[in-house]
């Protein structure tokens, strides 16, 4: 489904562009030719318990030393086959955290993003190599899973990100521009914003920060002053293309959903309405309607206002979009809407998220 709302996003081969929003996820792609590309990589993991407020919150460097086992460099390496007579191989670097001791790593979709091989290097500088269990461009989620021996592995726990609040401390460990095991901390400077996915969805109720991201941190844990994971970084705003205090970084709830799911059965459907939303004053208004998808067979219209979608009031856009996510592709759904001040009903199927929106 695609809603229409100010989009925070872009991806890493947007960050030559002034004012881009760009993915923290490969610092660099070299070609044999010197040319510089980019790549994307791929992060797992582990959920495990919610955020306790009620637990004393740690010094920066207490909690470097809970995490950083946890923490890890991935490098990528694919090839460029876009003409039979110049293949050329590409490399990318990013972040990822252990998840569990199976060897199931979180990290962002775009660091992984057409890897053709993938290496885990540790705290201690041993390499591993690893596979993609499965990703989800729809959330810039992805899994990857590593032959190490359980003794390397030194799995994060996840918090509730539904507790965190604006102001609180957070602390950010990745592999900016290669340099790993690097520590920076600051704020959660808002939430609720909008990323624009690789695949141009939204993702919901993501979390900024003013810790410094950078190129290499993506898909890298950000943690709150419990030592516990709050999100996955992903994305930076920058006029430089380098940190200018504005980074984002994928909620935990939304990575430990995702990534079970993908490590469940290596892949995510997720449902899909078909419309695009605009603020209305009690429901969401329908600003766009996608050809043959679940809303254009009900019957929907462009200004139908969703007042109530399974049962459940809708009273922003935001209440519809998370609504729509709650359920799976094929679930049948009643909607009520007001068309012209009139109260109206439809029963829908929901239909699967295609690659890209219409």
């Amino acid at each position: 489904m695609k809603f229409g709302s100010a989009r925070i996003a872009a991806i890493a081969a947007a960050a030559a562009l002034a004012g881009a929003v760009v993915g923290a996820g490969a610092y660099a792609l070299f070609k044999s030719d010197g040319g510089t590309t980019v790549v994307r990589r791929v992060q797992v993991t582990q959920s495990l318990q919610a955020a306790d407020k009620s637990r004393s919150a740690l010094s920066v460097g207490s909690i470097y030393k809970l995490a950083y086992r946890g923490v890890v460099k991935i490098s990528v390496t694919s090839n460029d086959s876009s003409s039979p007579f110049n293949q050329q191989s590409q490399r990318a670097q990013g972040s990822g955290f252990v998840y569990d001791t199976k060897g199931d790593i979180i990290t962002n979709q775009h660091v992984v993003d057409g890897a053709d091989s993938i290496t885990i290097t540790f705290w201690n500088g041993k390499t591993y190599s690893a596979t993609l269990v499965g990703s989800d461009p729809s959330t810039d989620t992805a899994v990857v899973k590593t032959d190490a021996p359980v003794s390397m592995l030194h799995p994060l726990q996840l918090a509730d990100s539904s507790t965190v609040e604006v102001g609180d401390g957070v602390v950010a460990i990745g592999s900016p521009f290669g340099l790993e095991e690097t520590v920076t901390t600051g704020i959660v400077s808002a939430l609720h914003r909008l990323m624009t996915s690789p695949n141009n969805f939204t993702i919901d109720d993501s979390i900024q920060t003013d810790a410094a991201i950078n190129h290499g941190n993506s898909g890298g844990p950000l943690l709150n002053m419990q030592g516990r994971v709050i999100g996955i970084t992903s994305q930076i705003e920058s006029d430089s293309g380098g940190n200018d205090g504005v980074g984002f970084a994928v909620p935990s709830n939304t990575a430990r959903t995702i990534s079970n799911r993908l490590i469940a059965t290596g892949k995510v459907d997720h449902a899909y309405l078909g419309v695009s939303l605009q603020s209305a004053t009690n429901g969401a208004r329908l600003g766009g309607i996608c050809s043959s998808t679940p809303a254009a067979k009900a019957g929907l219209q462009v200004g139908d206002v969703i007042t109530t979608f399974a049962g459940k009031k809708i009273g922003s856009v935001n209440a519809l979009r998370f609504a729509v996510d709650a359920k799976r592709p094929g679930d049948t759904v009643t909607v009520a809407y007001l068309r012209g001040g009139k109260s109206r009903t439809a029963t829908l199927t929901l239909s699967s998220r295609p690659s890209t929106p219409c």
